[in-house]
């Protein structure tokens, strides 16, 4: 089963495209074990989504429907949370 991991940015923000960077490295060295979905809070339903897990500020990352990261995570640190 591939872990579901779920990025929450926003368009204004300077530090989300290094925490998607750091999603997609992951994905690119375990492949089909994550599923991935980049989400801007600039959605309503992304924002509501985001409120949910209790983001409360962006970059965020939720792996399993659970709030993992604040901020971008190292490579590693994001893999060993997946592991």
């Amino acid at each position: 089963m591939a872990n579901k991991v779920e990025v929450f940015t926003s368009p204004t923000c300077p530090h989300c495209p290094g925490a998607v960077k750091v999603v997609e490295e992951a994905k690119a060295k375990l492949g089909d074990k994550l599923d991935v979905q980049v989400l801007s809070i600039a959605d309503p339903d992304n924002r509501d989504l985001a409120i949910g897990y209790g983001v409360t500020a962006v970059p965020a990352i939720a792996i399993n429907n659970s709030l993992a990261f604040i901020g971008a995570p190292r490579l590693n640190e994001l893999l060993e949370r997946l592991e």
